[in-house]
């Protein structure tokens, strides 16, 4: 049985997300990627508390594919160290899900 995930990932300006994105769909690396912002994130780096705008990416796709959008991101991204992380659909339409599939074909 197939797994999918939903990647997230932040970035300095719409314009990088956008790129993230439409390269992910291009390549079926990713059936939808949403882009949202932007927002205000607060973070630990180096040892100082900063705050930036930030656009977020939620990308829809499967498990299997995780190691290839974290290349594509990593290659893409600005950041020293991206965020990238995947949390698990345990639940999804059937619809949705073949949709996922159909378009990552």
């Amino acid at each position: 049985m197939k797994s999918y995930i939903q990647i997230s990932t932040t970035t300095e300006t719409k314009e990088q997300a956008q790129k993230i994105a439409q390269h992910l769909v291009e390549q079926k690396l990713a059936a939808c990627v949403q882009i949202s912002g932007p927002m205000e994130s607060t973070y630990r780096w180096k040892g100082n508390v900063e705050t930036a705008q930030e656009w977020l990416c939620a990308i829809k796709t499967r498990a299997s594919l995780f190691k290839k959008v974290e290349a594509a991101i990593k290659k893409l991204h600005s950041y020293e160290t991206p965020e990238i992380i995947a949390v698990p659909v345990v639940q999804g339409t059937e619809d949705y899900l073949r949709w996922i599939d159909d378009s990552l074909s």
